[in-house]
């Protein structure tokens, strides 16, 4: 196997990925909408949604004779070469910050060993299943996924179309009974069949029970709708959602789980990636993992306005124009803070994140701004006074009323093992909270 790894944020010459040739070949400048119409798993999938991950952002850009990964983490792979991208965090153990980001923010059990999984094909599948409760308790708060399906019966309660030939072949001689079928608005459908078979295929795991109970409430009612399930039945299911994928919108999270599932039932069959020619992979968000987390220790202080949910949008102008998602608006209206969190380094942040975050700040009458962002160096805050004057009348100094701040979330990189790293992460956590707990 041809393995390269990467770490997100970074640069490297192009001969550094001649190893794989062929894979770079497939998604070098590709957006990450067209990557996931070619298969890749892309989390969150509501790409179109999100402002940090967009669907123009590539997983590597050609840059003169170098290429350039962005905030995305994951694996990639097209027959035996495979591309890891890490976070620019990994230490020589092991990319412990990943691992930290996905166990606080998706729950994911810590039996997930990114560093001496040796198979990437088997730690991709993992990472699937590792998946399928977030994906599960998302799709059911819109209730359990209900649609139109014909059954067939053969009794003498007539009730819907008669099916002449297979009443003929059934009921002659004439005992009382009438084949027919009826359309029915049913729980039982091939949509929750497909949950189902998911479910019962992550029971045999040997972790499979400890991921589920994440979601007991969930899969018992799964479970309760499709008293039709029959394990013989598995590969009727698969064919059925492949032709018959979800379409209302209203049920877009159905659509996730949908291609989630099939991903998972057909690896058994296929195994991911299979064929010289396919691009497979899980990539993950890391601008949105960030936030999400961020937002798990400030949100005693914050108000966190989520554009992937549509919850708490904020307008610019009035007659509802100018739609705006802050990433954080202090909960204190009185001194109001607005914070931004970004995942990318701090010497990234630049104008385009200025204007962004000013104009928020002067929308909601804030004098105090932050940019939240991670950091290896355990560096002093940043702070940056607005500037007042002109350039052309020579009188340009800053002002003492409206300031932007880099604070930092120290990341340990020097740590043996992955308990290790939580000791020091709270630690830092606790650090970096004490600014806002005033």
């Amino acid at each position: 196997m041809k393995l390269l790894k990467i770490k997100d944020n970074s640069q490297q010459k192009k001969d550094t990925f001649s190893n794989i040739g062929n894979l770079t070949v497939k998604i070098a400048d590709k957006t990450l909408e067209q990557l996931e119409r070619e298969g890749i798993f892309v989390f969150p999938e509501v790409v179109k949604d999100a402002e940090d991950i967009t669907r123009d952002q590539m997983i590597i850009q050609s840059i003169n004779d170098s290429y350039r990964s962005g905030n995305v983490m994951g694996f990639l792979g097209c027959g035996d070469e495979r591309l890891i991208i890490e976070s620019r965090f990994c230490g020589e153990e092991g990319d412990y910050f990943f691992q930290y980001l996905l166990d606080r923010v998706l729950n994911f059990p810590n039996i997930v060993n990114l560093e001496t999984d040796a198979n990437q094909d088997n730690r991709l599948f993992n990472f699937l299943l590792f998946l399928f409760p977030y994906y599960l308790k998302t799709a059911m708060r819109k209730g359990l996924f209900k649609k139109y399906i014909r059954h067939r019966y053969n009794n003498g309660n007539v009730k819907g179309t008669i099916d002449i030939v297979r009443h003929i072949e059934q009921n002659i001689p004439f005992t009382g009974n009438v084949a027919y079928s009826q359309r029915e608005f049913s729980y039982d459908n091939s949509l929750m069949e497909l949950v189902r078979h998911t479910i019962e295929f992550i029971k045999r795991k040997p972790y499979g029970d400890n991921l589920l109970v994440k979601v007991k409430d969930e899969v018992k009612l799964v479970i309760e709708a499709t008293p039709g399930y029959e394990p013989y039945d598995r590969q009727r299911i698969i064919e059925q959602n492949k032709k018959n994928t979800v379409r209302h919108a209203y049920f877009r999270e159905y659509l996730d789980l949908q291609k989630l599932c099939l991903l998972i039932l057909r690896h058994q069959k296929h195994q991911i990636g299979s064929g010289s020619k396919q691009i497979y992979g899980i990539l993950f968000d890391g601008a949105w993992l960030w936030e999400e987390y961020v937002s798990s220790l400030i949100e005693d202080a914050f108000y966190h306005p989520m554009n992937k949910g549509g919850k708490g949008a904020q307008r610019l102008f009035d007659g509802n124009i100018g739609l705006v998602y802050p990433d954080f608006i202090s909960r204190d209206n009185k001194t109001r803070i607005i914070a931004d969190a970004k995942y990318k380094p701090i010497d990234n942040i630049g104008n385009r994140d200025y204007l962004q975050v000013l104009a928020y700040m002067f929308r909601f009458d804030a004098k105090v701004g932050y940019y939240l962002y991670p950091e290896a160096e355990g560096s002093d805050d940043l702070k940056l006074w607005m500037n007042r004057g002109s350039t052309f009348e020579a009188n340009v100094v800053p002002r003492d009323d409206i300031s932007i701040t880099k604070h930092g979330l120290k990341i340990p990189m020097d740590v043996s093992d992955y308990a290790g790293f939580v000791t020091r992460m709270k630690t830092h956590e606790q650090e970096f909270k004490k600014v806002f707990s005033c």
